[in-house]
């Protein structure tokens, strides 16, 4: 866990409203004290353009669209 930024549980996180989370500052999401996602609330363009740039990296290493796990959850749930 980072020890720079806050620490916020999934669940509080799910309540906010957009409008709340364009003025939260960027946490660790985690769920029953673990680890989840980083949310990065970039505050200039600077940041906003290197979290663009760490993201597509992290998408280069691994990970899933939107629509490929909505398709495996719905082909596992008629199996």
């Amino acid at each position: 866990m980072a020890t720079m930024i806050p620490e916020i549980a999934l669940s509080d996180f799910k309540r906010l409203k957009a409008s709340e989370m364009k003025r939260l500052k960027s946490a660790e999401i985690t769920v029953d004290g673990e680890y989840l996602f980083t949310y990065i609330n970039p505050q200039t363009g600077f940041i906003r353009a290197s979290a663009e740039s760490l993201g597509q990296l992290s998408n280069v290493i691994d990970g899933k669209s939107l629509e490929d796990i909505v398709k495996q959850e719905v082909s596992h749930a008629n199996t």
